[in-house]
């Protein structure tokens, strides 16, 4: 063991302040008295997370059980990453004697991804102990996995699940999680005389009481972000409202504009201002500057008032009263139209109604990150069967709404190392404050969602993916096919997105009847889509043919350098490149109610 990677001895161990411990157990014991009451009184309320008590409503245990008694159908398999996991384990021991002894040629067992971040501190590779807990880890990991994978004949949604909650399993008892195992956090403590630990504390409880006695961690530093003041700034009027959504016409910024104005359908379960958080990383300000009348779609953050409203009024009071309000703005009634995520499953639906009776409005329809064959759905489906279903419509009809902070936490699930652990090291252990990242701000800055609508979309969507069956879909009082959706449509997806998989959203290529064009944009869900120009980030792939498979059009794609964004402004003002006067929102016709980004944004989802 080197010198430098040795924690100090007792001697070099700075002791704590005695009076910060005092105020510290003294803040703790009154702030945690206060934490638990609340939250066994929540508890007697509605049960454990809503659903009765005892109840395992994602039936993680009957999975697990299932892949046990497959597994001992066949022992030999079993017995033979058994044996594989102790000669790798046994390697590992004799590599790690032949270090300490000075040989420096020894090669690890295993060895971690080079983009795995929990283990980017030096110690992890140039301590002998430090690096046989990590390869130990690492073996353990790999063995648990692989098992978890090796059991024949599960039901693939069983084999999903396993798959997944094995993982989060893994994830959870990395070394790097734990005071006694993380070099960096050991270093830490011993340079503060524990005080880190104190601070971690605090901050412990601070989430806590955020989450009314369950875990919200804090991943930002939310007092530096103000919507409308340096966050979501583009200049603009609401020029529209109705009980679900606020209508946003941004300023011009170029004399002459492109005829036909854009409206962005945002999804509802996250707020708009994704595309709109800093000016250097704005699409929507882009747009602005690449001649577009820009309108967004700003929901409604809902309470109970709004238990009722469906999918059937989120397209009628979203994107048609939207086309109908852009209509009385600027005369217009060819637009093209975006739909980001679940507010693109809402356009497919909206063209699909469009069609049925020839509206024919929406000149172009672009898809960012969505998915309309939801037979492939990802790790999402892992939330989604009966049992879960209904505990979480049970919670829903008693408050009226999904909590946003519920849906926040299934997503940060899918990305846990980053999303979860990462945080708990970073806030709990090294005691440290977050930096303010605007983009993690937006993710704290969860909506809540209608239950009627919410268990509408699991239920036909994910569950039953009836929108691809041709009328099994009926809205206002038609019967839905996307196969009838004749307008040129451009769909953008990420290589890397955990919530809307590439392969999945390709799918709808072979859906519509117009002509489509897919480009496929590096990295993940959020960041491969505001991704600006100027950042010279994230590469993109793009061809002009769209084969029946994705490997195909993959094999046959051209990788591009940097952002998608000109791309997409190519395609789509080449569709008509006519150009008026510059078009200032609060015209006569439509008179401008306040300024941008309005109020229906600035709900949070705790008022």
């Amino acid at each position: 063991m080197t010198t430098d990677d040795t924690p100090p001895d007792a001697g070099a161990f700075r002791l704590p302040d005695p009076n910060l411990v005092s105020r510290t157990m003294a803040d703790v014991a009154e702030r945690g008295q206060r934490i638990v009451a609340d939250f066994l009184k929540r508890q007697a309320q509605t049960g454990p997370d809503g659903s009765p008590a005892g109840a395992d409503p994602m039936q993680i245990g009957t999975a697990f059980m299932d892949m046990a008694a497959r597994l001992m159908a066949n022992p030999a398999r079993l017995v033979e990453a058994q044996l594989g996991f102790w000669q790798d384990y046994l390697t590992l021991w004799q590599n790690t004697a032949r270090r300490m002894w000075g040989d420096e040629e020894v090669k690890p067992v295993i060895a971690e991804d080079p983009k795995d971040r929990r283990f980017k501190d030096d110690s992890w590779r140039e301590n002998e102990v430090f690096d046989f807990i990590k390869q130990s880890y690492l073996l353990s990991a790999r063995y648990f996995t692989n098992v978890a994978r090796a059991a024949e004949d599960l039901d693939p949604k069983t084999a999903q699940k396993v798959d997944f909650y094995t993982r989060q399993f893994v994830d959870a008892m990395s070394p790097s999680n734990f005071l006694m195992t993380n070099p960096e956090v050991l270093r830490k403590t011993a340079e503060t005389g524990g005080e880190n630990l104190l601070r971690g504390l605090q901050n412990l409880l601070s989430d806590l009481e955020r989450g009314k006695g369950k875990l919200r961690i804090r991943m930002t530093d939310e007092t530096k972000f103000r919507i409308g003041e340096n966050i979501a700034v583009t200049p603009g009027k609401v020029v529209y409202q109705n009980a679900l959504m606020q209508l946003i016409q941004y300023a011009p910024a170029t004399e002459k504009v492109l005829k036909r104005p854009l409206l962005i359908i945002p999804p509802w379960i996250n707020k708009f201002y994704i595309l709109d958080l800093r000016p250097k990383n704005s699409f929507i300000r882009w747009a602005v500057a690449q001649g577009h009348t820009v309108f967004v779609v700003s929901w409604v953050n809902p309470d109970e008032t709004l238990a009722q409203k469906s999918f059937e009024d989120y397209m009628l009071e979203g994107p048609y009263a939207a086309l109908d309000a852009i209509q009385k703005a600027t005369g217009e009634k060819g637009v093209n139209v975006i739909g980001y995520c679940l507010g693109g499953t809402l356009l497919a639906c909206t063209l699909a109604h469009m069609a049925a009776k020839r509206d024919t409005r929406v000149k172009s329809a672009t898809f960012f990150t969505t998915m309309v064959d939801f037979a492939e759905a990802g790790e999402l489906s892992v939330f989604i069967d009966e049992e879960q279903l209904r505990s979480l419509e049970e919670r829903m009809q008693r408050r009226g709404y999904l909590e946003g902070h519920e849906m926040a936490t299934t997503f940060n699930m899918l990305r846990a190392n980053d999303l979860i652990w990462s945080f708990v090291v970073q806030n709990y252990l090294l005691g440290q404050e977050p930096f303010p990242f605007d983009l993690l701000y937006w993710n704290d800055d969860s909506t809540r969602m209608p239950a009627a609508m919410h268990s509408f979309y699991l239920r036909r969507m994910y569950q039953q993916n009836d929108l691809v069956k041709p009328g099994a879909v009926t809205l206002a009082g038609v019967p839905l096919d996307v196969r009838k959706i004749k307008v040129p449509s451009y769909f953008l997806s990420t290589r890397e997105d955990h919530i809307a998989p590439w392969k999945s959203t390709y799918r709808a290529t072979q859906l519509f009847q117009g002509p489509v064009r897919f480009v496929l944009a590096a990295s993940g869900h959020i960041a491969g889509v505001a991704n600006p120009p100027d950042s010279g980030k994230y590469s993109h792939w793009v061809s002009e043919e769209a084969p029946p498979e994705a490997e195909a059009w993959f094999a046959g794609a051209t990788e591009m350098a940097g952002s998608w964004w000109p791309d997409w402004h190519r395609w789509v003002s080449g569709l008509d490149r006519t150009l008026v006067p510059a078009r200032q929102p609060g015209s006569a016709a439509l008179p401008a109610i306040e300024d941008a980004p309005g109020s229906y944004v600035r709900v949070m989802a705790s008022d």
